[in-house]
């Protein structure tokens, strides 16, 4: 595939030089962490059963899917940087355009800073134990975050270069682990561990938790997907590029899951799955033995170095499409050369670095959590609003199954968002105090702002 010619540079204007390619890697790097390696055991304590573990995991993919194709509509039609920001201000106004990119941005802050963190504690591991210490993983963090941060500097080509990279060596490892996973002979699965599925149908209200719970897990591990519409004005061809890469991200990830559950399901009994903290480690030692756990740690790594690529390159540009539309600053928006939002870039990253320095995460990431689990929520509204207020609003890709599609996800995203309240309503209410606190905080903006004319 040939690359995109470029744009003149021109300040504060980014570069249109992206294609399918860096969109497929974004979708497929933003989406894919350390959870894959962690999330098959969960699943499995639920369901019990491999078919049906398997099933969990192609509902959650074709979950995704259907919010792809929802989004890809608004990304075609909107190809602004900004993300959910960007859908949320032309349905429902600047107010509520705000609120939702001080949301986002404030999310990728505690997700950056808290893989940054994993990955210090990862290279911390590797220092001998006479002299690892616990402030070698926070600097092993910052340094790591700062190497990032220096690509992204360097413009759009080197970044959208290191996620390709980042995210083909992430998917030769995962591809790597199953295949040599395959090349083992079958487990030979114990009765006693395997529920039959006609057991499980009478046990009625514990089987719909189970499967409730499994379900959240899976849709968690998909997060990401939507990585791509923060880079929509850089794509050269958005109406196009935008929908292929959302929805052919979400395809190539759920191939993958699946594959890597199979291969688990083909070394490790069902009942040792259930139980196992770090299900991949375990199959990495039936496949390389004690060096399968260094294994599992380097791929592990490797995905979450890609992960920490998407965020630093992602988030810089929610605050850049703030900016340009006077909802904060004005230096935010300045672009370098090499079509980096640079002023964006440093907040972005010296905020995670706070976070970092700061080293308590308990109550960060369920904020997190919940607030990630809001924005594609105010995605799908904003479709079905536009559609209905604005119908002469160009659409060069249209959502397959509309109004059924976007119904259907956002009645997901209403219940996982719920259920999150209430499993976890402290840190829930101090998320939506954050959002308050930056509603008040842009509305004490916007009024310290010169009027037009004055």
């Amino acid at each position: 595939m040939s690359e995109p010619e470029p744009t003149a540079t021109q300040p504060g204007k980014l570069l249109s030089v992206l294609g399918v390619a860096f969109g497929l890697a974004g979708s497929v790097g933003g989406t894919i962490g350390a959870g894959i390696l962690r999330t098959p055991g969960l699943v499995a304590a639920q369901l019990h059963t491999p078919s049906v573990v398997l099933l969990a995991w192609l509902v959650g993919g074709l979950y995704a899917l259907l919010g792809a194709i929802c989004i890809a509509e608004l990304a075609a039609s909107l190809p602004r940087a900004g993300g959910w920001y960007v859908y949320a201000e032309q349905a429902f106004g600047r107010r509520a355009g705000w609120l939702v990119g001080w949301t986002d941005w404030l999310a990728h802050c505690i997700g950056l800073a808290w893989v940054a963190t994993t990955v210090g504690e990862l290279l911390a591991e590797w220092i001998p134990a006479n002299t690892a210490a616990t402030w070698q993983g926070r600097a092993l963090a910052l340094l790591v975050l700062g190497l990032f941060s220096a690509v992204q500097l360097l413009g759009v080509r080197a970044g959208g270069a290191s996620q390709e990279l980042l995210s083909l060596v992430k998917a030769v490892a995962f591809l790597g682990l199953a295949a040599a996973s395959f090349a083992l002979p079958p487990v030979v699965p114990a009765v006693s561990t395997a529920a039959d599925p006609a057991d499980l149908l009478q046990q009625g209200p514990a089987v719909a938790i189970g499967a409730v719970l499994a379900l959240q897990a899976v849709i968690t591990t998909f997060d990401g997907w939507a990585s791509p519409v923060y880079f929509a004005e850089e794509f050269s061809d958005p109406s196009r590029d935008l929908p292929r890469s959302l929805i052919g991200g979400v395809l190539a990830v759920l191939a993958l899951y699946l594959l890597i559950n199979a291969a688990l399901l083909h070394v490790l009994p069902i009942g040792v799955l259930s139980e196992a903290n770090l299900p991949a480690a375990d199959a990495a030692r039936s496949v390389l033995g004690q060096r399968g756990g260094q294994v599992i740690s380097a791929v592990a790594l490797i995905s979450l170095l890609g992960l920490i690529n998407t965020v630093v390159m992602a988030a810089p540009r929610i605050l850049f499409g703030l900016s340009r539309d006077q909802l904060m600053p004005a230096a935010l928006s300045g672009v370098n050369p090499g079509g980096t939002p640079t002023a964006a870039l440093v907040l972005t990253s010296g905020c995670a670095a706070v976070l970092v320095l700061a080293g308590s995460f308990d109550h960060l990431l369920g904020m997190g959590a919940f607030l990630y689990v809001a924005l594609p929520l105010s995605g799908i509204a904003a479709q079905l609003w536009l559609r209905r207020q604005q119908p002469e609003l160009p659409r060069p890709f249209l959502s397959w199954g509309y109004p059924l599609t976007p119904w259907l996800v956002g009645a997901g995203s209403l219940a996982f968002l719920i259920g999150a309240m209430v499993s976890d309503t402290a840190d829930s209410l101090l998320a939506l105090a954050l959002v308050g606190a930056g509603g008040i905080a842009g509305e004490s903006w916007q009024r310290l702002q010169p009027k037009a004319g004055s």
